[in-house]
């Protein structure tokens, strides 16, 4: 069985273990998403190569099973730090009507980025080689976004001021981590308190393999009002 086949497989035994029901054209981008990162993978560190294995699980699925969290009515989201494209094209990929941008400011990264939306058609998202701090970035995208997400990337304080100069007057953050949240959360809450509507911390367990979330997989979703 080839990879592609091999990935179809998993992805449909994760998503319907879970009650999720993505169609058929969404699972096919979302395994050839995964094939085209493996091929990559060994030459542009996308991902940890032992965990090349477990692409599907820790990587792939993992990203589309954040889509659930995010509220229905977000129209255009920023992933900082996307590396090899994580969340961001899983996201595209399964919520079909979002826009994105997908930062990076490693070049290596951002070009295979780029060459996967490519190759996979994604019309919905463009990927961007910039420091979402600097000031170009700030000004060609000040105020455009109504979710910025971001997968175990930098500390929630730093998140929310890359944020806050990007969103819309009511937007939300969805950081997707392990390790203490609530801790980082208190030391954000501290400074940002003024902008904090609703903050929710969801525990990403999933079946058969992580279903009382052993392997302390975090979401949190902060609404923000400016």
């Amino acid at each position: 069985m080839d990879h592609h086949e091999q990935y179809l497989r998993e992805l449909k035994m994760l998503f319907w273990e879970n009650s999720i029901n993505p169609d058929e054209y969404q699972l096919e981008k979302l395994a050839n998403f995964a094939a085209l990162v493996s091929q990559k993978n060994s030459k542009v560190n996308l991902i940890s190569r032992r965990d090349i294995q477990k692409i599907i699980e820790n990587h792939v699925f993992i990203s589309s099973y954040i889509s659930e969290f995010i509220p229905p009515r977000v129209t255009k989201f920023l992933d900082i730090g996307t590396g090899g494209g994580f969340p961001g094209i899983p996201l595209a990929i399964t919520r079909p009507t979002l826009r994105g941008v997908l930062a990076d400011s490693t070049t290596k990264k951002i070009e295979a980025v780029q060459e996967f939306i490519s190759k996979l058609k994604l019309n919905n998202v463009v990927a961007e080689n910039s420091r979402v701090e600097s000031d170009e970035f700030k000004q060609k995208y000040a105020g455009s976004f109504d979710l910025v997400v971001s997968r175990a990337t930098v500390p929630l304080l730093i998140l929310f001021r890359y944020a806050l100069p990007l969103i819309k007057e009511k937007a939300y953050i969805a950081a997707a981590k392990g390790g203490d949240l609530i801790e980082e959360f208190k030391n954000a809450e501290l400074k940002y308190k003024a902008f904090i509507k609703k903050s929710t911390i969801f525990e990403l367990s999933y079946k058969p393999s992580n279903a009382r979330n052993e392997k302390g997989k975090k979401l949190i979703l902060i609404e923000i009002t400016k």
